[in-house]
């Protein structure tokens, strides 16, 4: 029986490739792993860029359908989260953000050997289960920073 829930695979990148990784996903100095994701019909997006398009969206359609709208502004304006999230990418399968269990473990497998081989320096799974799911502090939950 498969899982009822979806998953995402994230990755950070080594040293200047996350800068190189934003501005070209396909630039050969991703090496393998411009192979792996053309293979799986996969792209990349930093998250903090994915959290600068969601707030640029959010104002620009109107903050109150967006409920994590002041959450996300407050992260991608703090300095520390900001450097965090450059170098974390998110990896989309045919564009779907979530995906199948069997798509992630095949996808998972390939992208393994290139942990620690001055590529990928890490490699984590989520879930679509909202219980594995950090919860927005209070403080940001229906409120609208400008």
């Amino acid at each position: 029986m498969s899982s009822p829930w979806q998953y995402q695979l994230r990755i950070g990148l080594a040293g200047g490739l996350a800068e190189i990784a934003r501005r070209d996903p396909h630039d050969p100095a991703l090496g393998p792993l411009v192979s792996i994701l053309k293979n799986h019909k996969a792209t990349i997006k930093s998250q903090y860029d994915a959290f600068a398009d969601y707030v640029a969206e959010a104002e620009r359609e109107g903050v109150e359908a967006y409920p994590l709208y002041a959450w996300t502004k407050a992260t991608i304006a703090d300095p520390v989260k900001q450097a965090k999230y450059v170098n974390s990418f998110a990896i989309y399968l045919e564009g779907r953000e979530v995906y199948v269990q069997d798509e992630a473990d095949a996808l998972e497998r390939e992208l393994q050997p290139l942990i620690g081989a001055n590529l990928i320096t890490r490699l984590t799974r989520h879930d679509t289960n909202p219980a594995n799911s950090r919860q927005v502090p209070a403080r940001y939950r229906s409120r609208t920073v400008t």
